[in-house]
C-alpha cells in the first residue's frame, strides 16, 4: 500500500511540475524584441522578464531620436517630473505586467504613452498572425497597438 501511495504521490508532484513548465513556457513567449510604429514613430521595444516573475517593456530604440536641434529627445510629457530628463530610446512603458493563465493574456498593469503623457490599463495578446497586441484602457475608451517580434 505504500509503494502505491508513493507512486500516486511521485506521479502527481510529476504532473504539476510539468503543468507549472508549461505554464511559464507560454508566459516567457512575450519576451522579446519588438518593432512597432505609433502615429508615425517608428520603435523597438524589448519585453524582459524581472525577478519577481513579471514583465517589463522598454524603449530600446527609435528610428527619429533627435529634437530639431540635434539633440536627444527626451520623455518631456511624463507626468513624474522626475522623469522627464529620460532619453526617448529609455523609456519605460510598461512594467509588473502579468500572465494570466485563465484569460491567455498578459495584464495586471498599466502602459505609458510617452507621446500623449499619459497611462492606460493594459492588455496584452498574440493575434493568430503572431504579432502581439497591446490594449490601452482608460474609462470607456481603448486603442490598440501591434508590434512584430524581431528577436
Amino acid at each position: 500500500m505504500k509503494k502505491v501511495f508513493f507512486l500516486v504521490i511521485t506521479l502527481l508532484t510529476f504532473g504539476l511540475a510539468s503543468a507549472q513548465n508549461a505554464l511559464n513556457n507560454a508566459a516567457d513567449n512575450i519576451v522579446g524584441t519588438y518593432s512597432g510604429t505609433q502615429d508615425g514613430e517608428s520603435f523597438r521595444a524589448k519585453i524582459t522578464k524581472q525577478p519577481d516573475g513579471t514583465y517589463q517593456g522598454q524603449i530600446v530604440w527609435m528610428q527619429n531620436d533627435k529634437d530639431a536641434d540635434g539633440n536627444k529627445r527626451l520623455d518631456t510629457k511624463n507626468p513624474d517630473k522626475s522623469l522627464r530628463n529620460t532619453p526617448c530610446d529609455r523609456i519605460i512603458l510598461f512594467s509588473g505586467l502579468q500572465y494570466n493563465a485563465d484569460k491567455k493574456c498578459w495584464d495586471g498593469t498599466k502602459i505609458y504613452d510617452p507621446q500623449r503623457g499619459i497611462k492606460a490599463r493594459l492588455t496584452v495578446t498574440f493575434e493568430k498572425d503572431g504579432r502581439l497586441r497591446l490594449k490601452g484602457s482608460v474609462f470607456a475608451f481603448s486603442e490598440s497597438v501591434y508590434w512584430k517580434k524581431v528577436q
